[in-house]
């Protein structure tokens, strides 16, 4: 958080706020305004390919997604205009393209692991293709661990070799760590084919110029603590999923850090030699998986496939004693129902509440608290049974229902999250901010367009004038309007900057209308 080149700082609820300037001014966005402006980004580039608008999407996310961080998911989604269709893990998905792409060859069941390292997340999958049927077998991932994590280690390297070298501290200039960052990077992708990079970065700080170059043997060196708790994380799948690594078919590269060497020797060594399938395109495969996925959704275009993914914690209640009580264990195949039986503690009880956790630490409170779940009763005796059902959809997301086992009668049950998700009216609110913030954001382009067709049309009535065959043929009194037209035209563009659009505009279809006037009268010879 540290190395961001913006402040985060604690909201309502203590919620993270995004601090960042704006037109000037400093405004702060929750994390659910910040990705719904990517998606609306996206869906306008998609939606220029495609020519033709969007209404529905589904949405790819690190498979170590919480309940609260697929609920904001979707909630993003809404604020940025979309109807979220389907929300589905990002293993999985490249799982559904490498499956859709090779099933032709596929005579029995294949075993497939998916090693999706991204720039920020990391996620692991080991799913069956059984009878064009995907099913998760476990997943497992760090959603804090990723290639920035290589690119702030090199960059590191670099500020300690400055310090020793030039004998100054570049870490509290956040411009200069940027470009540095930068650099590395790019030098990182570069050690993914050749054994050296070099790393340049002109007017770093204070008339320092870096121009340096870094080993691919130094690369693995700074990062190998980074590369084993990858491995760490594909080992501890294994064991979830109660398959050997024997048993594994193909072992399928996901995501553009998965193009690191040493990683993909790491991952050759743990498969006994086994060759590593790189045969999808890494940066592709996850966007072509939400694809097919969004074509299972659409009756029209059904796909012969069946998708049955998993949830990746487990999820339970806090017992007497602050202890976990597993309702569904990680790894369980959803959509899923599972019931579990309450009962009240002392007569004319109205009110059940207990918090439920999702997470694999036996100590309820050392997990991840979705919320404080209460169901209201008509004053109870002693020892009434209530049966709650936990569901979790196919986007992987809890839904709570009750019911009372002597009537019958179902009942809602109140949430209460810690986190304080979106309210009702928050994302009407973000949607209608989301959008006065895209028409403050086209302004500049249509004054630019502006700008652009004024121009244009000066040089086009300039070439006019200076033909002497037509401008001979103009009155004295119209080429004077049309000169003085055009310095008009000229000083908009050069004078004020801060000249409205609509200026613009309605002075250029003044100017045309009077040019067209003009040669019309030629044509009809008055």
């Amino acid at each position: 958080m540290q190395l961001w080149p913006f402040k985060v700082i604690a909201g309502f609820n203590d919620n993270p706020m995004i601090l960042v300037n704006y037109r000037g001014q400093e405004k702060s966005f929750s994390a659910e305004e910040i990705s719904s402006m990517i998606l609306r980004k996206m869906r306008e580039i998609a939606e220029k390919f495609l020519e033709t608008p969007i209404e529905n999407a589904v949405i790819t996310v690190p498979a170590y997604f919480n309940d609260s961080q697929r609920k904001a998911t979707i909630d993003a989604g809404t604020i940025a205009g979309l109807n979220v269709k389907r929300i589905i893990n990002e293993p999985t998905a490249a799982a559904l393209a490498y499956g859709l792409q090779k099933r032709p060859n596929f005579v029995e069941d294949r075993n497939i692991f998916i090693f999706d390292l991204g720039g920020g997340t990391f996620d692991v999958s080991l799913l069956t293709i059984k009878n064009n049927v995907f099913h998760v077998k476990a997943v497992a991932g760090d959603t804090h661990l990723g290639g920035e994590d290589f690119d702030n280690r090199m960059m590191n390297h670099f500020v300690e070799e400055i310090k020793r070298k030039n004998k100054v501290d570049i870490s509290g200039n956040p411009g200069s760590l940027r470009r540095l960052r930068t650099s590395c990077e790019r030098a990182k992708r570069i050690l993914s084919f050749a054994v050296v990079a070099t790393v340049e970065v002109n007017a770093l700080f204070q008339g320092i110029e870096l121009s340096s170059s870094i080993t691919r043997a130094k690369f693995e060196m700074i990062n190998i603590d980074l590369f084993e708790k990858c491995m760490e994380i594909v080992r501890r799948c294994f064991v979830n999923s109660g398959m050997d690594k024997s048993c594994v078919d193909d072992v399928v590269l996901i995501g553009g850090s998965s193009r690191i060497p040493k990683l993909q020797q790491l991952l050759q060594d743990f498969f006994n030699g086994k060759d590593l399938c790189m045969s999808i395109n890494p940066d592709e495969a996850v966007a072509y998986g939400a694809a097919v996925q969004a074509a299972m959704l659409n009756v029209k275009y059904v796909p012969n496939l069946t998708l049955r993914d998993v949830i990746p914690l487990s999820l339970g209640t806090s017992e007497k004693g602050d202890i976990m009580d597993v309702v569904i264990p990680r790894n369980t195949s959803i959509p899923i129902t599972k019931k579990k039986t309450y009962f009240t503690d002392v007569d004319n009880q109205s009110r059940v509440s207990f918090k439920v956790y999702e997470g694999e630490s036996i100590i309820a409170s050392e997990n991840n608290l979705l919320g404080v779940f209460s169901l209201s009763l008509p004053h109870a005796p002693r020892g009434l049974p209530i049966q709650v059902y936990f569901a979790i959809d196919a986007d992987g997301i809890l839904n709570l229902s009750a019911e009372e086992e002597t009537s019958g009668t179902k009942r809602d049950i109140t949430v209460t999250h810690e986190t304080e998700s979106l309210s009702t009216e928050e994302p009407e609110r973000m949607i209608q901010e989301a959008e006065n913030f895209n028409v403050e954001d086209k302004k500049p382009e249509q004054k630019a367009k502006a700008m652009n067709d004024l121009n244009d049309y000066l040089y086009h009535v300039r070439q006019v004038i200076a033909n002497n065959d037509v401008s001979s043929l103009i009155s004295p009194v119209d080429k004077l309007k049309i000169y003085t037209a055009v310095v008009k035209g000229q000083n908009l563009l050069d004078g004020n900057k801060d000249e409205e659009t609509h200026v613009l505009v309605d002075f250029l279809k003044e100017f045309q209308s009077m040019v067209d006037s003009a040669l019309y009268k030629i044509t009809i010879g008055i």
